[in-house]
């Protein structure tokens, strides 16, 4: 359980105390309650979910036939081979 400070105008903090005495409860108590009644009735929205589309991938303005790359893969895999020897 987490403990926690709250500040009350001292008008609202006399009528919660007076409040939990008549009914023989903590004023942490009738603290708790209160904030779990208004969640409660409150509850929290859940976001809404879009839907899901397909990244748009920008691939700039070079364009390489297949061919091309065949070609420059096998080069740069020779060069690439070369350098190991």
């Amino acid at each position: 359980m987490t403990r926690t400070q709250i500040q009350l105008p001292d008008e609202l903090y006399q009528r919660a105390k007076t409040f939990a005495s008549q009914r023989e409860i903590s004023l942490a108590e009738m603290t708790r309650r209160g904030l779990e009644l208004f969640l409660a009735r409150f509850p929290e929205e859940a976001p809404k979910k879009r839907a899901w589309k397909l990244p748009k991938v920008r691939s700039g303005g070079l364009k390489v036939p297949l061919e091309d790359l065949h070609r420059i893969a096998a080069a740069d895999e020779e060069i690439r081979s070369l350098g190991k020897r």
